[in-house]
């Protein structure tokens, strides 16, 4: 029988982004709306779609070998339970909207007289990170009650509750509610995470090791590009203080010794300002090219 790896995908806001990374870390991923168990190019992996909220219970508990899910649901998982943890292999610093964190943040009615966590003595507030937020109060000391919202959160000030912890990336749909952050309850991004039993078996900690490793190269590659050029060597120290690079450029010799070869990799949002500045510069034949995975 061959052995696979129980890999567990994040349903629901995090799936196509997550998809799109394996995609760009080489692995196709064929979701369909009517199956939990999308289909993977690789045979040695089986797939399964869980709510993030879950992963960390499911792999925890051996479900999963291994699933992608945020720090938020760690916190949440590990506040509420003594039993096993899970051993968080990658950081993937990526999100629904785009590849950065999200905060879970303390927010009030606009309007509010809360202007700090401390002004909510007391007071009632409405999340889906529960036993996270109660941790985040009872560090500051603060006595409130929190309460499990089912969604809608930003609705719920002031009649329901008279503060959220809610999840933003960039903070509009706060705004577009007509509440105001008081503060930061938690920063969180993607983690890929593992149960030990998994990790103790050879077969499946080499799996999991190197599918980790192309995850965080196609991480790398977002917004970089590679760039090559020619250069005479008379104007090669012009070029290169033009350039900021990963490393250091790779510099190398052509059939002409008069001139060199440059390859390096740059943020791609610089390169519309670079590219004539090389020129300028006396560059030739400068060659932008795309970029799936960098290996660190």
């Amino acid at each position: 029988m061959t052995t696979r790896l129980k890999l567990g995908i994040p349903k629901g806001s995090l799936q196509d982004a997550t998809i799109q990374l394996f995609a760009r870390a080489g692995f196709n991923i064929y979701a369909s709306p009517r199956s939990y168990f999308p289909s993977i190019d690789d045979p040695e992996i089986e797939c399964m779609l869980i709510r993030a909220q879950e992963m960390a219970r499911y792999v925890a508990d051996g479900v999963l070998d291994a699933g992608l899910t945020g720090l938020d649901w760690i916190a949440e998982h590990e506040a509420a339970n003594a039993g096993p943890r899970v051993v968080a292999l990658a950081d993937l610093v990526y999100a629904k909207q785009s590849f950065g964190k999200v905060r879970w943040v303390l927010a009030v009615p606009e309007d509010s007289r809360y202007r700090s966590p401390q002004d909510l003595q007391g007071g009632t507030v409405a999340t889906e990170l529960v036993r996270a937020t109660q941790a985040y109060f009872a560090k500051l000391g603060i006595n409130v009650n929190v309460e499990f919202s089912w969604g809608a959160t930003e609705v719920k000030p002031p009649v329901l509750a008279d503060a959220i912890v809610e999840v933003t990336e960039t903070g509009s749909s706060l705004r577009a509610n007509r509440l105001r952050i008081i503060d930061t309850v938690l920063e969180s991004n993607t983690q890929l995470i593992a149960n030990a039993a998994a990790l103790s078996d050879t077969w499946k900690r080499t799996k999991v090791e190197n599918v980790a490793l192309l995850l965080k190269a196609a991480i790398e590659a977002q917004g970089r590009v590679g760039i090559m050029l020619n250069v005479r060597r008379a104007d090669l120290d012009g070029v290169l203080a033009l350039l900021p690079a990963l490393q250091r450029p790779t510099i190398s010799p052509l059939s002409d010794t008069d001139w060199v070869a440059l390859n390096t990799i740059i943020e791609e949002r610089t390169v519309r300002d670079l590219i004539p500045r090389l020129k300028a510069a006396r560059a030739q034949g400068i060659v932008e090219y795309p970029l799936n995975k960098i290996v660190m």
